[in-house]
């Protein structure tokens, strides 16, 4: 099992908590968990830890006492109920938190703008499709300066593209 922080070594702590019939589960490698300060299981915070909030300990007072004194201006939430809770209070927390929402949804996943996932034969079936389209319009532009040696080396790509596209379209 790897490390919940770093995602590249095997972990070797690993640590529950059972807040209001609520168990949250965290597993870490040595390095990760001296990092966040696990040594001493009462000096830290499970959430901190799992919303990567330990890095706000880090910046300087100013820094820190600035970031906690922000509050929702549509629901009153604070920097401090979101750290406690981990979840935010309206939809409007996410622009009044977005600083600190970016850096960590960064460290949570690969970016910050969800993609989603494709299935691997729609995807290729998607690739195909765009390929087409892009060669159309290639053969469109050839035709049109009447490049015909260029628009016949285009049919013949289209013709392969169709023909890959109908060998991965679902029967």
């Amino acid at each position: 099992m790897l490390c919940d922080v770093c995602k590249q070594i095997e972990a070797k702590v690993h640590l529950t908590q059972i807040v209001e019939g609520v168990t949250k589960k965290i597993d870490l490698c040595e390095a990760c968990s001296k990092a966040k300060g696990v040594d001493d299981p009462t000096g830290f915070s499970l959430a901190d830890l799992l919303l990567g909030l330990g890095a706000a300990q880090d910046a300087t007072p100013a820094v820190a006492e600035e970031t906690s004194q922000v509050t929702c201006p549509q629901c009153g939430f604070s920097h401090a109920d979101f750290k406690k809770s981990g979840r935010l209070g309206c939809a409007a927390c996410y622009e009044t938190f977005a600083d600190s929402l970016g850096s960590l949804l960064k460290s949570m996943h690969k970016g910050v703008r969800h993609v989603g996932k494709v299935p691997q034969a729609q995807k290729q079936t998607r690739d195909y499709s765009a390929q087409l389209k892009a060669l159309h319009q290639k053969l469109d532009q050839a035709i049109a300066a009447e490049n015909f040696e260029q628009a016949a080396i285009l049919r013949d790509e289209i013709k392969m593209a169709k023909h890959k596209l109908s060998e991965n379209a679902p029967s």
